[in-house]
C-alpha cells in the first residue's frame, strides 16, 4: 500500500501514456488505455501485418507466437493454456460459453441478479426460449455484506431446487461491487449448479486463481486493466469440462477436443495478440495486478473517504476491502443522477457516466485509472462537495 501512494512513482508511470487534451476522465472502466510504448508497437504490427499480409499469420503466427501467447496468459490465471481461446471480449467469450452448454433440459433452471452485464442476462434469457428453461433473477440487498452475498446465494440455491446454471460476475461494472466468488462457487457445487464467471472487470486489478476459486467456465478482456489494444478477450474452460460445451454452431476448424472449437472461427486483430506479449510484460513490470490494483483503490478511498459521510451522499459499494477495487457508485439523494452526471462535466470539467439496472436505481459510476492524480481526486471531492450543497 504504500507504493500505491507514491504519486511521484505513479505520475511517472502515467507519464508513458498520451491523454488527449479535456476532461478529466473518471470512467476507466469502459477500457483502459494503451502506454505510448504498447501503442507504438501495436502500430509497427500493425504496418507489418499489411505488409506481409497471410504470409506471416499462416508461416509463423499460428504454430509460434500464437501458442506462447496462450501459455502467458494461462500463466496469468493459474491455467493450462489448453483451457484458453481467444474472443475478441468478454462479452463474445461469455455468450459462447451460455449457448453452448450443453446440460441443461426443459423445465430446469438459470440464476442470474440485478448486478449482472446485460448482454449476459440477454444470453440467459435466449436460454428460456432456445432450452425451455426458466430464469431466475435475484436483487441483492442493499448495502451489501460479504455474509450477505453469501447467504443470498444459499438461499436461492434452497429455494430453487430446479436451478443448474448460474452467471456470477466477478467484479460488478454497476458499482465495482467484488463478489466473494470462491464462496458462492462453494456453495453452488454443493447444490450441483455451474458457474459461468464475468471476469470482465477482474482481470488485471484482482489477484486471483481460478483454480482456487472452483470456477469451470470464465470469460475475460485483455482491454480493460491489463493494457491491451481492444478487440481482445478470451474464454477459459477447465480441461476436464470441455465436454460440457459445445462446439460453437457446429465450429469443425478445430477438433472436438480443442477448446478452441468452443467460439467461432474468423479472422482476429492479429496485430493487437500480436502485441500481448510486451503488454503482460509492462504488466508484470509495473507489478501485475498487486501493485496495479492497490493504486487504483487506493485512489478510490481518497474519495470516497472523505463524501461517504455527506448528507445527501449514498456511497453504494462497501468499503470491506474484500468487496472492492478501483470502480465505486455514489447516488446524490434525491437528484436526477443523469443530470449531476452532466453537471460534473460542465462545471467540473469531470467525466463519468450513469449506469441502470441495479435493484437500488440509477447511479453514478467512477473509476480512476492508472493516469489518475491525487489532483484528480481532490478536484471530484470539491465537486460532490459543492454540488450536495447547491
Amino acid at each position: 500500500m504504500d507504493n500505491a501512494r507514491n504519486e511521484h512513482h505513479w505520475q511517472a508511470i502515467a507519464q508513458g501514456y498520451d491523454l488527449e487534451p479535456g476532461p478529466i476522465n473518471l470512467e476507466n472502466g469502459y477500457f483502459g488505455r494503451m502506454s505510448r510504448a504498447v501503442l507504438e508497437q501495436y502500430q509497427e504490427h500493425v504496418a507489418f501485418i499489411n505488409r506481409s499480409n497471410s504470409v506471416y499469420v499462416r508461416q509463423r503466427f499460428e504454430q509460434g507466437a500464437n501458442v506462447e501467447i496462450r501459455r502467458q496468459l494461462a500463466e496469468l490465471i493459474g491455467a493450462d493454456p489448453e483451457a484458453i481461446a481467444f474472443t475478441r471480449n468478454a462479452t463474445e467469450a461469455l455468450q459462447s460459453l451460455i449457448r453452448n452448454y450443453n446440460r441443461l433440459q426443459p423445465g430446469d433452471q438459470v440464476l442470474i441478479s440485478d448486478l449482472e452485464y446485460d448482454t449476459v442476462k440477454g444470453a440467459m434469457r435466449w436460454l428460456a426460449g432456445h432450452r425451455g428453461v426458466e430464469v431466475i433473477e435475484i436483487p441483492h440487498t442493499h448495502p451489501a455484506t460479504f455474509n450477505s452475498l453469501v447467504q443470498t446465494y444459499r438461499d436461492t440455491f434452497t429455494q430453487y431446487p430446479r436451478l443448474k446454471l448460474m452467471a456470477l460476475t466477478h467484479v460488478t461494472h454497476r458499482t465495482g461491487l467484488v463478489m466473494p466468488v470462491e464462496a458462492i462457487a462453494t456453495a453452488a457445487r454443493e447444490h450441483d449448479i455451474d458457474v459461468i464467471l464475468d471476469g470482465a472487470h477482474a482481470l488485471g486489478q484482482i489477484e486471483f486463481n481460478l483454480a482456487e476459486l472452483g470456477i469451470q467456465f470464465a470469460g475475460f478482456n485483455l482491454h480493460k486493466w491489463i493494457g491491451a489494444p481492444l478487440t481482445l478477450g478470451f474464454l477459459y474452460i477447465a480441461p476436464e469440462r470441455l465436454a460440457d460445451i459445445d462446439p460453437d454452431m457446429g465450429e469443425f476448424h478445430y477438433p472436438a477436443t480443442d477448446v478452441r472449437a468452443r467460439t467461432s472461427y474468423s479472422t482476429p486483430n492479429f496485430p493487437a495478440l500480436m502485441t500481448l506479449p510486451w503488454v503482460l510484460e509492462e504488466h508484470r513490470a509495473l507489478g501485475g495486478a498487486a501493485a496495479k490494483g492497490a493504486r487504483v483503490r487506493y485512489l478510490r478511498d481518497l474519495w470516497v473517504g472523505q463524501v461517504r459521510t455527506l448528507p445527501g451522499i449514498e456511497v453504494l459499494t462497501p468499503d470491506d476491502p474484500r468487496l472492492y477495487c478501483a470502480i465505486t457508485a455514489f447516488k446524490f439523494v434525491g437528484r436526477d443522477q443523469q443530470v449531476m452526471t452532466q453537471r460534473l462535466l460542465q462545471d467540473y470539467n469531470l467525466f463519468s457516466t450513469t449506469r441502470v439496472g441495479a435493484s437500488f436505481g440509477t447511479c453514478i459510476r467512477v473509476t480512476p485509472g492508472l493516469a489518475t492524480s491525487t489532483a484528480d481526486i481532490n478536484v471530484l471531492v470539491r465537486a460532490i462537495t459543492e454540488l450536495n450543497t447547491g
